[in-house]
């Protein structure tokens, strides 16, 4: 499958990150591997699960691989880190770049951001969300946001302590296609 072409000023994931200290482990924060479909499935499904998106609402199978597939896609502009500890994945996170029209640089959107239960707590949210900063900074970007369910207060709590709450409120309306 192959996407759009995008202009070459889309940056490619950035591949220099490093551990970082959570509360109970080291966690290595990286870009996604091929090798890591089947650890990164578990944490995916339960992603969408907090979302309501599991079981007869769950998404098609064919969104998942097109998903898995944009990773590894030079010409797309989505990126996805893990945090890795011990062997084990601990989060993912999953971040476009974009343009916009109230600026002349690219823009960071951190579109899905999930720590498995096991991890919660212990600062791997944090250092997800910091592998964005990083990754954006080295490609030149100088915004991340990202939006959550108001009823989201365990990621709202962190949330709160790592960016501002721009006060926005988001609307969205699905379109038959013809």
């Amino acid at each position: 499958m192959s996407g759009p072409t995008l202009p070459a000023t889309y940056p490619e994931t950035h591949r220099g990150f490093a551990k970082r200290k959570t509360m109970n482990h080291s966690v290595l924060i990286r870009p996604l591997a091929t090798t890591d479909l089947a650890q990164w499935t578990p944490l995916w499904e339960g992603y969408n699960a907090f979302y309501g998106r599991a079981g007869a609402t769950a998404l098609r199978p064919e969104i998942t691989q097109a998903t898995w597939q944009r990773f590894s896609d030079p010409a797309e502009p989505v990126h996805a880190l893990v945090a890795q500890a011990g062997g084990q994945l601990l989060g993912l996170t999953h971040y476009l770049y974009h343009r916009t029209t109230t600026r002349i640089e690219l823009t960071c959107y951190l579109q899905d951001l999930f720590t498995a239960p096991a991890a919660r707590g212990q600062g791997v949210g944090r250092a997800l969300i910091m592998g964005v900063y990083e990754a954006a900074r080295a490609a030149g970007v100088s915004r991340v946001y990202w939006q959550t369910q108001e009823t989201n207060s365990a990621g709202r709590l962190l949330y709160d302590k790592v960016a501002r709450h721009a006060g926005f409120i988001v609307y969205g309306q699905e379109l038959p296609i013809k």
